[in-house]
């Protein structure tokens, strides 16, 4: 049937934060058009992969919106009509031209990052919007027409107290987007950012569970649905009866294939994952001479898509098919997680196969990471 889910890098920042590990170039607006043409181009030579009718598209950064807005409309307008098109945005990027062109393009989701309200917490993290960009590009993409609008935030900051959490989540939804991300940051060994910070990040893992809960409490109470670890939705009778889940990131948590084009993108299709190399001026090159990008390759095995599936479809907050992920389960730490309260297997009401699946608990759920770790086989880690 073809791939049904495609994303698209753009890799170009004003600036690089200092906990950031994403692929990306700082300014460069001289190439920004050529860029585009390179995308464009590498999609050509992929078409085959794709499906007639893609349900997802997903253009992510870098930030894509930091674009020049010429190269960045001709993008969004060659790129296939989707049930779901997100585009990640800054907040200071945001202009009521800059959120028709997106209108324009097709683009019906938009992924604002926020990170937080707080100028202290965002001098911090070295982002360029303060406070009051966040609210105006909210009510610029509103005028605009969205309807549906995440906001992406991080907590576990240097300097950031449990009261600014509680804050950045009372200020989020008062702004009442459709959809939510809170990440706890983490920040790569070895970066300046863990030289300037690393006794502090040591004081704030400490504290990370408080931080995850304070955050799933007062979303959930406020008719959200913590649908995957890190995310969150409006409940669908706040929602109009829509399904507000990410449905580009649900593919990859349920294991569908995807293609990804541009620089460091990632494509996984017919059992193999591909990486792209994370050079723009060798990208560029390669694709102007007619060939696909370097890339590395990965060829994803039983086992391997077994063991995905088990670590990914745990995050969600529906259960998993036991038959789908039997074989790299340890079944002696299965029952002793069982026991504990943090693993819960039976049958699914609904299901007219009679099927056992397995899922965490709630408790589980705040211990995903350790818990799905400790349930997986031996030798399939």
């Amino acid at each position: 049937m073809g791939v049904r889910h495609l994303y698209v890098h753009m890799p170009f920042c004003v600036h690089r934060c200092g906990y950031c590990d994403f692929v990306t170039v700082t300014g460069r607006r001289g190439e920004h058009a050529s860029y585009v043409d390179a995308v464009l181009a590498e999609l050509a030579l992929e078409q085959r992969v794709l499906a007639e009718r893609v349900e997802t598209v997903f253009v992510g950064g870098g930030t894509p919106t930091f674009t020049e807005e010429g190269s960045l409309s001709r993008l969004l307008e060659a790129l296939p009509v989707a049930r779901e098109f997100t585009v990640e945005a800054n907040p200071e990027t945001v202009t009521p031209e800059l959120a028709q062109i997106l209108r324009q393009g097709g683009v019906n989701r938009v992924s604002l990052g926020a990170q937080s309200f707080q100028p202290h917490v965002l001098s911090v993290l070295e982002r360029r919007a303060g406070p009051d960009d966040v609210r105006r590009a909210m009510y610029l993409l509103r005028d605009a027409g969205f309807e549906n609008i995440s906001l992406d935030f991080l907590y576990g900051v240097p300097g950031q107290s449990a009261a600014d959490l509680d804050r950045d989540l009372a200020e989020a939804l008062a702004l009442e987007p459709e959809h939510m991300s809170w990440y706890e940051l983490e920040a790569k060994p070895g970066t300046r950012f863990t030289h300037a910070h690393g006794n502090e990040l040591q004081r704030q893992a400490e504290a990370m569970e408080d931080y995850y809960e304070r955050v799933v409490d007062a979303l959930t109470g406020a008719g959200f649905r913590w649908y995957e670890a890190a995310n969150f939705c409006l409940e669908r009778d706040r929602a109009g009866g829509r399904d507000l889940r990410a449905r580009h990131n649900l593919a990859y948590w349920l294991g569908r294939d995807y293609l990804g084009v541009g620089i460091g993108a990632v494509s996984t299709v017919d059992g193999v994952r591909r990486r792209n190399r994370p050079g723009l001026a060798a990208y560029v090159k390669s694709i102007r001479e007619g060939h696909r990008p370097a890339s590395e390759t990965e060829t994803i095995d039983s086992a391997t898509r077994m063991r995905e599936r088990l670590l990914l479809g745990l995050r969600l907050d529906e259960p998993l098919p036991l038959e789908d992920v039997a074989d790299a389960l340890d079944r002696e730490a299965t029952a002793r997680m069982v026991a504990g309260g943090l693993v819960e297997i039976g049958r699914r009401e609904g299901d007219r196969e009679g099927r056992e699946h397995v899922s965490l608990t709630r408790r589980g759920r705040f211990l995903a990471g350790g818990v799905s770790a400790e349930l997986m086989l031996v030798g399939q880690s």
